[in-house]
């Protein structure tokens, strides 16, 4: 049996999530090619798209979604009126950032599933998912309404009907399309969950997980996180992390 800490990476306590998306992809490359003024400007307005999305993520990872604008702003170095002229509204920013996010945890979780039918444990599956989501900060960046669709999802029963599914899918936050046009149907929180419920179950008949754990239980392990500048080393992020690891198990 693989021990917990062996799954546990290092995160740094309050750590800016891992910045996804424009930056993360690579995009900023061959921007400045081609001479002249034109140029520099469109360098000039990615580089601040970057510092934009890269404070929203450390604002919002640290406030949640209902931290205001201008502080967005400010701790990108900017004004407050060019965040609103790359996001015209701040569901608008909102709505990028939370999709960024479920799309890479949703690939995480399928990667993780990928790996138990490889012969991995349905523990060290489930585990290595909660570890490497917790250490990048994501968690904090869900959707609002995840946790009450987590909830929702265990209310339905395990040989669900069409409709039930429906119900489900819909429940997704305000201005979080089921299928985005820039990530796809992975944007939908309800298909992260439903790879979740797919991880917890497996744990759960294992015998390796306790038996009244749910997938919304899953969802609050991915949101904790330790007060800001609780430790420079990771220390209290990886104690914490363990610690609902442990209570989780069976």
């Amino acid at each position: 049996m693989v021990q917990q800490e062996q799954v546990l990476p290092r995160a740094v306590d309050g750590a800016i999530p891992v910045q996804r998306g424009l930056a993360a992809n690579g995009a900023t490359r061959g921007a400045g090619t081609g001479g002249g003024s034109g140029a520099r400007l469109r360098v000039d307005a990615r580089r601040n798209l970057e510092s934009v999305l890269r404070a929203a993520r450390e604002v919002f990872g640290e406030l949640g979604y209902g931290a205001p604008m201008e502080e967005v702003a400010r701790r990108a170095g900017v004004g407050v009126g060019t965040v609103y002229r790359r996001f015209p509204s701040k569901e608008v920013l909102v709505r990028r950032i939370a999709s960024e996010e479920v799309v890479w945890l949703t690939q995480q979780a399928r990667e993780a599933i990928s790996v138990q039918a490889g012969g991995a444990g349905a523990w060290e599956a489930l585990a290595s998912f909660l570890a490497r989501a917790a250490s990048s900060g994501a968690g904090r960046l869900l959707p609002p309404e995840t946790f009450r669709q987590a909830e929702a999802l265990v209310r339905v029963p395990v040989q669900r009907t069409p409709s039930a599914d429906e119900a489900v899918a819909d429940d997704v936050v305000a201005g979080t399309p089921a299928s985005d046009e820039e990530y796809g149907a992975d944007a939908d929180p309800a298909r992260l969950l439903e790879l979740l419920s797919e991880l917890v179950e497996s744990a759960r008949e294992a015998g390796e997980l306790r038996a009244a754990v749910t997938v919304s239980d899953v969802v609050l392990v991915l949101t904790a996180a330790v007060p800001q500048h609780t430790s420079s080393d990771g220390s209290a992020s990886g104690r914490l992390l363990q610690l609902l690891l442990d209570g989780l198990r069976g």
